[in-house]
């Protein structure tokens, strides 16, 4: 007998629990607290961290190398494996920080970083390090359907840097140095990364730390293709502030790294629904996946379909509400460059949509383990960012990388869709596909009522009508299908 239901319910369940907790805390994180502290420090400075953080960003994998994802999978397969894992990938990471310290330090050498510079460096690599940690720990959760510890230890780190930087602001705005910033996160991740550790030991327990070459060996063996497809990924999504800061001359290159950084930031706020879903369908995918069960097509489908509209019916209407208004959005948000920002960031929201596509069939495919296919996908939509970036950033600066980064986001979407469409079987209906049609139209009709009337009402109220109107637009269409997800909560 399948058990689609349960696992349904346990995605629902889920999702509702990793939502709920983020979508109250990270928006408060990233719309007031990043914000406050990119005004306290000025659009130049913090462009100078960003360009730093991303440089990390890239190298982050060199941390991991693809064995949280392949843990997630693992453990969703065979959860007996947990105690015998922990150890001994605890100990792994230890060895792979030094790797990391190495690679990051000879590329900003490279770069021809300042001492500042690499000082500054040093502490985002420690940070990364300790955030790699509670990753992988929060994956062990993942992968045994603790969802409810997930979501807690998720928020976690954001709720104390919450508490930190903003009484850091309130005291000290007029001086604010960027390392304060800095210092605040490591603090933040020492006291979630001890608290994800005590919650692993009492649930699974822990053996003692050690160093096995054969263990080491089969495990980087066997997530080497999920390392390669995230190096690859986090390049092709982070690797546009750091051309900035490298094609053009240094000071115009921290001031357009830090307008790609404001435009960037209510896109990287929005993209958390999607990352959350994909964390919740990783497990729930891998564990129908290895079932092998007689009706797979037709619950994966049903399961895409449903995280699938969920997400489009999100994407949509925030990318083209936000790109639509994004004058007065970015007005409420900064005190400097603003027309620029907002510029830039009219174009970037959009990647929300293609962003969502991947979190859904580049998760499916993940789980069903074709990662040379992805990979493949990954190195093509670097190289059309790169070539795309090189090409325009000296003309059209921030704006270009905007441009780059739609067309690759786009290229990368579409890439995975197709082929997840191919090996899975998915076939929409033409109905279903008109709806969606009519949906993404009707928003866009919408969004054009308030430029004919803005001035009947404040844009605020015309972004929370709309709000509204996509909901219900949503819902009659059918694009969220209430009586789906009540039925799902209902079988047993």
């Amino acid at each position: 007998m399948s058990d689609t239901p349960h696992i349904q319910r346990s995605l629902l369940s889920g999702l509702f629990w990793v939502l709920m907790l983020n979508l109250l805390i990270k928006p408060l994180w990233i719309l007031g607290i990043e914000v406050g502290v990119q005004n306290a420090v000025g659009m130049e400075e913090y462009g100078f961290y960003f360009k730093i953080l991303n440089l990390a960003y890239i190298f982050n994998i060199l941390l991991d190398l693809g064995i949280t994802n392949f843990n997630a999978r693992n453990i969703a397969q065979h959860p007996q494996l947990i105690q015998k894992h922990l150890s001994g990938i605890l100990s792994i990471k230890l060895l792979l920080l030094a790797f990391y310290l190495v690679v990051t330090f000879s590329v900003g050498a490279i770069m021809g970083y300042t001492s500042r510079q690499f000082y500054l460096l040093l502490w985002i690599c420690i940070n990364q390090f300790l955030n790699s940690l509670i990753v992988y720990l929060r994956s062990n959760f993942e992968g045994l359907l603790l969802f409810k510890w997930d979501s807690v230890i998720s928020i976690l780190d954001r709720v104390l840097m919450i508490v930190i930087c903003g009484a850091l602001l309130f005291f000290h705005r007029s001086h604010f140095p960027i390392e304060w910033f800095v210092y605040a996160q490591t603090a933040a991740y020492l006291v979630t990364l001890a608290t994800a550790l005590m919650v692993t030991v009492r649930r699974v327990g822990l053996r003692r730390l050690r160093v096995s070459r054969p263990f080491t060996l089969a495990i980087l063996r066997q997530s080497a293709p999920f390392a390669l497809l995230v190096l690859l990924m986090a390049t092709y999504n982070r690797i546009d502030p750091v051309l900035l800061g490298w094609l053009l001359p240094e000071q115009t290159g921290d001031i357009q790294s830090g307008i790609y950084a404001g435009a960037f930031r209510l896109l990287d706020a929005m993209t958390m629904v999607g990352y959350l879903v994909s964390v919740i369908l990783l497990p729930v995918y891998a564990k129908m996946v290895s079932k092998h069960q007689v009706d797979r097509t037709t619950s994966v489908g049903s399961i895409t379909r449903l995280m699938f509209s969920f997400l489009m019916a999100v994407s949509v209407g925030a990318a083209v509400t936000f790109s639509f208004m994004s004058r007065p959005l970015m007005d409420l948000l900064y005190h400097e460059h603003v027309d620029s920002i907002a510029r830039v960031f009219s174009l970037l929201i959009l990647d929300l949509i293609p962003i969502s596509f991947t979190y859904v069939f580049g998760t499916l495919l993940t789980a069903n383990g074709n990662l040379r296919q992805l990979n493949l996908f990954a190195a093509v939509t670097i190289v059309i960012n790169v070539v795309l970036n090189l090409l325009l950033i000296p003309r059209l600066q921030a704006f270009g990388s905007a441009v780059s980064s739609l067309s690759a986001q786009s290229f990368m979407a579409v890439a995975q869709c197709l082929l997840a469409v191919r090996l899975f079987h998915l076939r929409p209906s033409l109905g279903y596909l008109l709806r969606l049609l009519a949906y993404a139209a009707i928003v866009v009709l919408m969004n054009l009522a308030w430029v004919w009337g803005s001035s009947l009402m404040p844009w605020w109220l015309w972004l929370a009508a709309i709000a509204v109107g996509c909901m219900l637009v949503a819902l009659l269409l059918r694009i969220i299908d209430v009586k789906h997800i009540l039925a799902v909560l209902r079988e047993r």
